[in-house]
């Protein structure tokens, strides 16, 4: 499967999860606000969560607001398209950004999906529980059969 081909003509993304102490829906611009502010006083623990190998990200001086705008408008423009999917965690109460999951094509012939996720520090308690219930949403609603959880 080819990164044009990442999920099948006729599948029909999902666009929820949703569990007792998180939601998620896909991220957009409309997220910018709470989305900065949630990874903003998170960078450190961010870049320790485990199965979020990249190392670069977030920036350790951080981006300005809209910066940050344009890589949600990014991200969303991938999930249209079907390039990439990437969901914001919202608390369910609040509807507070606490998080991220990214869902896009591996790099690695051995994956056909690279699977991300992190949580604010302050909710550092719901990686696990996040990650383990995207696990799951993968084999029950999306078509990838070798996810890349980065030894999650």
């Amino acid at each position: 499967m080819t990164t044009t081909d990442f999920v099948p003509q006729d599948f029909e993304p999902p666009t929820s999860l949703e569990a007792d102490d998180f939601v998620l829906e896909p991220l957009g611009p409309q997220h910018n606000e709470s989305d900065h502010a949630a990874w903003s006083a998170s960078i450190a623990h961010i870049r320790r969560t485990p199965g979020y190998p990249d190392g670069s990200w977030p920036p350790a001086d951080g981006m300005s607001l809209e910066d940050n705008r344009g890589d949600l408008t990014r991200h969303a423009a991938d999930f249209e398209a079907r390039r990439g999917f990437t969901f914001t965690v919202l608390d369910p109460g609040s509807r507070e950004v606490i998080g991220c999951v990214y869902l896009y094509p591996s790099g690695s012939d051995a994956h056909d999906v690279d699977v991300q996720s992190w949580v604010r520090a302050d909710r550092a308690e719901l990686d696990e529980p996040l990650a383990d219930a995207v696990a799951a949403w993968l084999v029950r609603e999306w078509p990838w059969e070798r996810p890349d959880r980065h030894g999650r």
